[in-house]
């Protein structure tokens, strides 16, 4: 072989390694289990995707991270759901406690309370005509 045909084995080499190393690196999309998993990753997949909203429609990692996020709220609400539940219940029966509250103190202030009642003076009434006739009363003179 001669110098030139060596010279020009290196050149297309260089050329082809150039082009192989320019190009741009084809990885596989990450699956929608694999995003829900790592949410470092799911958040850097969204913020690339929101930036270029061209990509986002194509690109199958963003299609992925959509799903994942979605998948990752749908198992988020049923917990928010019985949450909401918790605290709605807890409520009323605080609710109720202070009804019952209200109702007995009112009950209490309806009922008489015999020991402590006013004194008022019993006076006597006054003499009817009905008192001074036994007759006129029905009762009989024992004679």
């Amino acid at each position: 072989m001669s110098i030139k045909s060596i010279l020009a084995c290196g050149c297309l080499g260089a050329i082809i390694g150039a082009t192989g190393a320019c190009s741009q690196r084809h990885t596989e999309p990450m699956t929608v289990a694999d995003l829900m998993e790592d949410r470092v990753t799911l958040d850097g997949v969204l913020l690339k995707c929101n930036q270029d909203e061209a990509k986002a429609r194509t690109d199958l990692n963003c299609t992925n991270a959509r799903i994942a996020v979605e998948r990752l709220a749908s198992l988020k609400a049923p917990a928010e759901e019985a949450k909401r539940a918790e605290e709605f219940e807890r409520r009323r029966e605080q609710l109720r406690s202070s009804q019952d509250k209200q109702r007995q103190e009112q009950q209490d202030r309806s009922q008489v309370d015999a020991y402590h009642l006013p004194l008022v003076p019993v006076e006597p009434a006054p003499a009817s005509s009905a008192d001074s006739n036994p007759a006129a009363s029905g009762q009989s003179n024992p004679r």
